[in-house]
């Protein structure tokens, strides 16, 4: 059994797009929601974000807009998503990222994603990327419907948390796991284990990275896949 790991954050590590607001664009346009609808809602985070709230109750937020949706209409959805999304340009997936993660599964190293995003983006993704764990934020559901609130967001200290739980239950040493991270909210999840790596150009994770002298990773510049609300990433998927 192996006992070390890859843990890789999602959005702009992993993939160019912020999943859950492509999500939701997504997934209003197949409702039939006049675009309208989802800038009233983004804007709403947007609002919140600059009052200073919370990115977990940013993210709670965000999970009530599906209230009262089937768990399997969403999932249906998160496919037809993940291969549109698939299907421009340059991809989903950042090129360099997909080919360490490809790199640590050659060598016998589960790779684990851990993601303020849900199963509707990351079941899609976890299977195209051959990931063996999802650590993502999960909607309460019942009777197959999501009641609009979630467990745990896996933002910011949980993410950390969440790899160090999934290192005691699968035997994991720490020591020898590596983690992928863009922002400075995936900082406690770098620091749980002893190879943490940092992609792109946050200036904040960057500065803490020089001085711990931790790997970098600069993707090249390809033509990113952007979504409509890029200021209110942060607040929900670190």
């Amino acid at each position: 059994m192996a006992t070390s790991a890859a843990f890789s954050d999602v959005d702009e590590t992993l993939i160019r797009a912020k999943s859950m607001f492509r999500f939701l664009a997504f997934y209003l346009h197949q409702r039939g929601e006049p675009p309208s609808t989802y800038d009233r809602l983004v804007a709403g985070l947007r609002a919140a974000a600059a009052r200073g709230v919370p990115r977990d109750r940013i993210n709670r937020t965000y999970y009530t807009f599906y209230a009262g949706e089937e768990a399997d209409r969403l999932a249906t959805a998160g496919r037809a998503w993940f291969a549109e999304e698939s299907q421009q340009r340059h991809g989903i997936f950042i090129p360099e990222i997909r080919q360490s993660l490809a790199e640590h599964r050659a060598g016998g190293e589960p790779v684990i994603l851990v993601s303020g995003s849900f199963f509707a983006c990351l079941d899609p993704i976890a299977a195209a990327s051959r990931a063996e764990w999802v650590l993502g934020t999960r909607p309460l559901i019942r009777r197959g419907v999501l009641t609009g609130e979630v467990l745990v967001p896996m933002v910011g200290r949980a993410k950390g948390r969440a790899v160090r739980a999934a290192a005691a239950v699968r035997g994991l040493n720490l020591s020898g796991c590596t983690a992928y991270g863009d922002h400075i909210s995936d900082l406690d999840m770098l620091r749980a284990v002893g190879r943490p790596v940092v992609v792109g150009g946050d200036p904040l994770l960057g500065n803490y990275a020089m001085r711990a002298a931790w790997r970098r990773i600069s993707p090249a510049a390809v033509g990113p896949n952007t979504d409509a609300a890029p200021q209110v990433r942060s607040p929900l998927t670190g």
